[in-house]
């Protein structure tokens, strides 16, 4: 194909659309699989069994789909899937999932990841994410929607980090982190809510009050975990418009394995 560069090497197994780009140097494995309108710069490797889909940029020196930074790796068929319209910057490394969780690394639509960003065996990042620079996330890390990580900021494997969730520079995050919150330093805080962020995203005045007051709750009252969650689900009787918002947070809770961030 005209617009694979003549000194990319592209093993024949590969499954690339006709409309992709491959740079200078490139190496495509042949479990890999690229969706239409892709552009792969100069000398990336993309190896494993990577699924890339539509319309993503991958800048020049990225490793995607290597093994797994994990000793017990035995050379297991796990998998790394890309979704769409996503932006990998310079010398970013997604690795392969293992067979200690689901056997897939998977990374969703629109997020846009800068350069050395690490995401580490089985993570799961979701939609419209911000990963600054140097952002380094251990095996296991989960991801939501509209999460931005800050430059320089490690998350511990296993943390899960909620939906519009902002991490500033350099954090250390190693517990979970319920949606909505603003945190940043080492040892890690809570300091307060992704206010600009939800006003940017289209919350309604009524949410965002629903939202704070359930911040409120959580975090200013001097409550238990067990009591603020009990106090948490008789919020949405009195912020009907915030009740969606209410129930991920409560969810997000049921589901946190290494306790919140408080």
């Amino acid at each position: 194909m005209s617009n694979i560069h003549p000194t990319a090497v592209v093993d024949a197994g590969a499954r690339i659309d006709p409309s992709v780009t491959v740079g200078p140097y490139a190496v495509i494995g042949p479990h890999v699989s690229i969706g239409p309108g892709t552009t792969v710069g100069a000398h990336c490797v993309i190896e494993g069994r990577t699924t890339i889909g539509a319309d993503n940029r991958i800048f020049q020196f990225a490793s995607l789909g290597a093994a797994p930074q994990d000793k017990k790796y035995a050379g297991e068929p796990t998998r790394l899937v890309i979704g769409d319209r996503n932006t990998i910057r310079e010398f970013c490394t997604f690795n392969l999932g293992t067979e200690q969780d689901k056997g897939v690394t998977t990374i969703g639509d629109d997020n846009w990841i800068m350069a050395y960003v690490h995401i580490a065996h089985d993570c799961v990042v979701g939609n419209q994410t911000i990963l600054a620079n140097n952002a380094t996330l251990a095996g296991h890390v989960h991801v939501a929607d509209q999460a931005i990580i800050g430059g320089l900021t490690g998350i511990h494997q296993f943390v899960k980090v909620g939906a519009h969730v902002m991490a500033g520079f350099a954090s250390h995050i190693s517990q979970d982190v319920p949606p909505y919150m603003m945190v940043d330093g080492n040892p890690l805080s809570v300091r307060g809510l992704n206010l600009e962020g939800l006003r940017r995203r289209g919350f309604s005045p009524a949410r965002i009050a629903g939202i704070k007051q359930m911040h409120r709750v959580l975090y200013r009252q001097g409550l238990t975990l067990d009591a603020a969650r009990a106090a948490m689900a008789e919020l949405p009787a009195s912020n009907p418009e915030a009740a969606a918002d209410i129930g991920l947070v409560l969810s997000f809770l049921d589901a946190s394995t290494r306790g919140i961030a408080r």
